[in-house]
């Protein structure tokens, strides 16, 4: 032990990001430079990887790469910029603002994340300051949107529970705010200099620039010697460090998520979280929470060492007590996890790696008290609830569909210039869920009749002519802008589905819900390791087809047919679908059904996923 911080050594040295945030000097690294040169339109490796912790990846236009290539010209690089918006709630001025950026510097789109953010795609690295500036202006930030720390917390938006939501939602904006990196950095480099967070608490320059600037080299000299974990251990100045006194110098081994769901919905998913909070309501009063680690959807094609795993149950904790429970996890993350091979780096393996049992010692001693005995809870489902709703205290909310959460004008729906014109009348809240659809919280009654009509006027529905299937389909974005997709997703899913459901009519199944997930890769962004259906990109039209995971999300889908085509999944899944519908029992869902039929067996940990 060395300062009060704990390490286990993981065989093999530091990965060249752990160098990397090593010598950044707590986030700042050569982005001021890199950002003001004018001769290229992207930068480099180690650059992007940095720009993670600032809420931005550098991609470029895959349509357009072989073409640029042949005129010899450098790939069409651009940014896509996520934006922290806690719980997934923002203000009608929050919203309008994200609009006017994406029309100004975007690509005229905006995408709502599977974590309840915000995701502009399309802006050039010239514009990315100013961007950045202004979503700071509007009291949102990019900050820790992605890279080695704790990304956006996500919450259930509830809008027939508002007074559990709004409770809830607060301590997801505290979680967000208390476990965000305290670098100066960001805002250096981006507001420069100014400090719009108060809850930050740190001199943007001066004093704790030059101490985070010689902490970080004393880190480095040592990392030299011990490898990067034992420098998180030893950088910190009389047990904390002074400028990232929870991350240290060289922050976590990888990305950390957190959510917090509200029986009997689970549309966060709160098992696919590396920390989960499960409300726990008695008597219309939120208790506390019950607690759950180690979930996470990544891995990684044909590397059986990669899975992904759902969330232990390991007891139950009072509201006060969640700031510094998730705080003390983190930390041990820090200290153990694994800083030698990325793809083996996230809490799962640690947890996995050392057994429940230890964690929850190590959490134990950690905090100083222990964990309550679980409390009983329901999950039902994992979905939306679509239209109208009104809340105890006399407001009505709308939920609307919106096709992989992607806000857009199209033909017959005025998507996007019809929530600008709700946005400049709404005096509540806009929710992003876990599902990409969107949330019009908090209506007054005397709007109500205004909203609606806007909403018929743009062609903005609940959804209710699509079938069940499609308004339960989650996508990443893969293709054309993201660099790791091997296949399409949200740009394919809705002629896939155009496909299927003729199937589901035939069948008597369009109105059935049944959960289906497509990503580009296994990085796994729209979760579909708990899809009852689930398509992962193997290569351009392939897919490995998954079934099998629970309705509420409690259980694992396993792997059916590898790496086929259109042709192929219509012809597998047609029959699958005709028995389904033939012989179920009464309110079993899909992915109930497959087990007991025998088309795949029940996955209930990521330690069976490969078997």
């Amino acid at each position: 032990m060395a300062n009060g911080q704990k390490v286990v050594p993981i065989g093999g040295p530091p990965s060249d990001v752990e160098h990397l945030k090593q010598e950044s000097n707590y986030l700042r690294g050569s982005l001021v430079e890199t950002l003001q040169n004018r001769v290229t339109g992207g930068m480099s490796e180690l650059d992007n990887r940095l720009m993670k912790f600032h809420g931005s990846y550098m991609q470029d236009d895959r349509d357009l790469r072989n073409e640029r290539q042949k005129q010899k010209l450098e790939p069409a690089y651009q940014f896509m910029l996520r934006v922290v918006t806690p719980g997934g709630v923002a203000t009608p001025e929050q919203w309008l603002e994200i609009d006017k950026l994406a029309q100004k510097f975007g690509n005229g789109t905006i995408k709502l994340t599977t974590r309840q953010a915000f995701q502009l795609h399309g802006v050039l690295k010239w514009n990315l300051k100013q961007t950045i500036r202004q979503v700071n202006e509007a009291m949102l930030t990019t900050l820790a949107a992605c890279g080695d720390v704790n990304r956006n917390v996500m919450c259930n938006p509830n809008p027939e529970q508002s007074d559990v939501h709004e409770e809830v939602h607060k301590w997801a904006k505290e979680l967000t705010t208390h476990l965000a990196p305290k670098t100066p950095a960001y805002h250096e480099i981006w507001l420069d200099g100014e400090k719009l967070d108060k809850n930050l608490k740190i001199k943007p320059k001066g004093e704790a620039g030059a101490k985070a600037a010689k902490v970080s080299a004393a880190a480095h000299d040592k990392a030299g010697k011990h490898g990067a974990a034992t420098a998180v251990a030893e950088a910190p100045v009389n047990g904390a460090d002074p400028v990232e006194p929870m991350y240290g110098p060289v922050y976590l081994p990888r990305k950390f998520k957190i959510g917090i769901a509200v029986p009997p919905s689970n549309d966060i998913d709160v098992y696919s979280q590396d920390l989960g909070y499960i409300a726990i309501v008695e008597k219309g009063k939120l208790v506390g929470f019950n607690v759950t680690v180690g979930g996470g959807m990544g891995m990684t094609h044909g590397d059986t060492s990669t899975y992904p795993q759902l969330g232990r149950l390991i007891g139950f904790c009072k509201p006060d007590q969640i700031l510094e429970l998730a705080e003390k996890t983190i930390t041990i993350q820090r200290d153990y996890g694994n800083r030698s091979v990325r793809k083996n780096a996230r809490f799962k393996y640690t947890i996995d790696r050392h057994g429940l049992e230890w964690f929850v010692s190590e959490l134990h001693e950690r905090l100083g008290w222990e964990l309550a005995p679980a409390r009983p809870f329901t999950f039902e489902r994992s979905g939306d609830t679509y239209g109208w709703s009104k809340n105890k205290n006399g407001k009505w909310n709308f939920t609307m569909y919106i096709n992989s959460g992607r806000v857009v004008d199209t033909e017959g729906n005025m998507l996007m210039t019809g929530l600008r014109e709700i946005a400049k009348i709404h005096t509540g809240d806009f929710r992003l869920s876990a599902n990409q659809n969107l949330v019009l919280g908090n209506i007054s009654a005397q709007k109500k009749k205004q909203v609606a009509a806007l909403l018929e006027q743009y062609g903005i529905s609940e959804g209710s002519h699509h079938s069940a299937i499609r308004r339960s389909a989650l996508s990443c974005v893969a293709l054309p802008t993201c660099g790791l997709a091997m296949a399409e997703a949200e740009r394919y899913l809705p002629t896939l589905l155009g496909k299927l459901e003729p199937v589901l009519e035939e069948a008597g199944l369009r109105d059935e819900e049944i959960n289906i997930r497509m990503t580009g890769c296994p990085n796994g962004c729209a979760r579909p390791a708990l899809g009852e259906i689930a398509f992962i990109g193997k290569s351009p039209g392939k897919y490995n087809m998954y079934m099998g995971a629970g309705f509420s999300g409690d259980r694992l889908s396993k792997l059916y047919r590898e790496n086929i085509g259109e042709t192929e999944i219509i012809d597998t899944l047609k029959p699958i679908l005709h028995h389904y519908a033939s012989e179920r029992e009464q309110n079993e869902h899909f992915g109930d059904f497959v087990i007991r039929a025998g088309y795949v067996k029940a996955v209930a940990s990521g330690l069976d996923f490969h078997s």
